[in-house]
């Protein structure tokens, strides 16, 4: 492109709406392995970013009416994009003492991810809104041009941030990474910057030179470094969707997303049990009427298949069943395939939203699982008796749902919210409390079931694994908790509920 005054400031104006909306979606995946991705991460991100574009639209006016000058313009953008680079370089050490400070000090789950946005964002989006206003003041030559330069230097600024938006999601992070997309990003604006600079003032170009090199050389450093590291990482990488860690431990396999505040998958060659949820989701089929075969268990469907641990149980304890695994990365499916031995013939895996692909399956299930709940962040609309209503459709006469949900200690808010709501659907629910954990299993029978009927069907079990894995049941069954709200499409509090429940076991820890 040929160096115009005018045109390299349109560029500019474009280049920094480009920029803006790629560092308020990489934002969020920064925060994730620290803080998770929930509607609070992203009122953090969301306001306060446009808290600091309002900022800048004010600032940048005002500067360019102090300092008409092209050579003013392209230093803010230089130095907003030098600090775009920068901001994964010093993210760590502000996201860690910000979440460490959120939990020591019980404050609400929103201000880590505020006090992170306001330390990490302030300045370099702030200088970048302050391009457009100043864009415009440099462009306008006569009064009755005003409304149209404005205009097109904001429809320029807009489209760039639909530029931005779907270059970063689909482009930039699945291919590079979080800390290398805010390196791009930088770029792309900062050698402009500097080219437009060094046309309007050769001299003082040369003085910001050293910008690019530093993002370069901070890019190259980081290289294969992790985000978050931890003893034991084989594998680390960033999806659309996650970011996703594997852990080997003592022969043991261990699948984190995001946070890391749950195991989500865990494999060992060989081993038959893994332990916690994953054996719980086994019994499920025992609270059927006895007499109980394994026969009787003859598909399934996963809706949060993750690294494959449950399709894997229920193939090695019920033989090679037709079952089908939903989950919502590839990213992870692929995990599960190289890292946790998720390569049973008999498991379908179906990529997408569970409860979308649950509603197009024309199959249906002896048991229908749903692993999708981690505490602090679920996906609402796989709690509402819509959800139910769908899930039950898609079971067999005699068929089960089972439900891992999260809980903090001596509080069931959540579970009894996720069991009054089951309870509109099927007519009996029972209640597994996991040992060691944060989590209780809801098993829901699409038949009038009793808490005897595990018993009973225990005692007719020949697998001595099998057995055992009841036999725990038995011991942490506990009474459904009543008084929970029934939560449906047009009204499902589930992160309210969840925040107060986090609050609640911060203070009385």
């Amino acid at each position: 492109m040929s160096f115009h005054p005018s045109r390299w400031l349109y560029l500019t104006a474009f280049l920094g709406g480009m920029v803006s909306l790629g560092v308020e979606l990489a934002a969020s995946r920064l925060l994730a392995p620290f803080f998770g991705e929930s509607l609070p991460v992203w009122a953090a991100v969301i306001g306060l970013i446009l808290l600091y574009l309002t900022v800048g639209y004010f600032l940048g006016g005002r500067w360019a009416d102090r300092s008409p000058h092209p050579a003013t313009f392209y230093e803010i953008a230089a130095w907003g994009a030098w600090l775009v680079g920068m901001v994964p370089f010093v993210a760590r050490p502000v996201l860690l003492r910000a979440a460490e400070g959120m939990a020591r000090l019980n404050l609400p789950l929103t201000v880590g991810p505020f006090v992170a946005i306001l330390l990490l964002f302030a300045a370099p989006v702030t200088l970048l809104g302050c391009l457009s206003p100043f864009a415009i003041r440099l462009l306008v030559d006569r009064v009755e041009r005003t409304g149209g330069v404005a205009g097109q230097v904001y429809a320029l600024s807009t489209k760039g941030s639909l530029l931005g938006v779907y270059l970063t999601v689909f482009g930039l992070i699945p291919a590079l990474g979080t800390r290398n997309t805010f390196a791009v990003l930088s770029l792309a604006l900062l050698l402009p910057a500097l080219v437009g600079l060094a046309r309007a003032r050769p001299g003082r170009a040369v003085l910001y030179f050293w910008m690019p090199l530093t993002v370069l050389a901070l890019a190259l450093w980081a290289r294969g470094r992790p985000i978050r590291p931890q003893p034991g990482v084989i594998y680390e990488a960033e999806s659309a969707h996650h970011y996703i860690q594997v852990v080997e431990r003592d022969g043991w396999r261990y699948l984190f997303l995001n946070e890391g505040l749950g195991i989500h998958s865990v494999y060992r060659p060989g081993a038959r049990r893994v332990g916690g949820t994953w054996d719980f989701f086994l019994v499920a089929p025992l609270f059927n009427p006895p007499p109980f075969s394994p026969d009787r268990v003859r598909s399934l469907a996963m809706v949060g298949l993750a690294g494959g641990t449950v399709p894997k149980l229920y193939t090695a304890f019920y033989g090679p069943i037709p079952i089908d695994g939903i989950e919502l990365d590839p990213a992870v499916v692929q995990v599960g395939r190289e890292y946790f031995g998720m390569t049973e013939p008999n498991l379908r895996v179906m990529v997408g939203d569970g409860r979308a692909v649950l509603a197009r399956s024309p199959r249906r299930y002896s048991v229908v699982g749903v692993d999708a709940y981690r505490l602090p962040y679920i996906p609402w609309h796989l709690t509402t008796a819509e959800f139910f209503q769908e899930v039950h459709r898609h079971l067999e006469e005699d068929g089960i749902v089972v439900v891992n949900v999260g809980r903090a200690p001596g509080d069931d808010r959540l579970v009894a919210a996720i069991a009054a709501t089951l309870r509109v659907v099927f007519p009996t629910v029972h209640a597994i409390d996991v040992p060691n954990s944060f989590n209780t299993i809801l098993v829901a029978t699409a038949r009038p079931t009793t808490a005897e009927n595990l018993r009973a069907n225990r005692e007719m079990l020949a697998d001595p694994d099998l057995r055992a894995i009841a036999d725990e049941a038995l011991v942490n069954l506990r009474p459904v908790p009543e008084g929970g709200i029934v939560l449906t499409d047009d009204r499902a509090p589930v992160e309210a509920i969840t925040h107060a429940m986090i609050l609640a076991y911060l203070a009385g820890r």
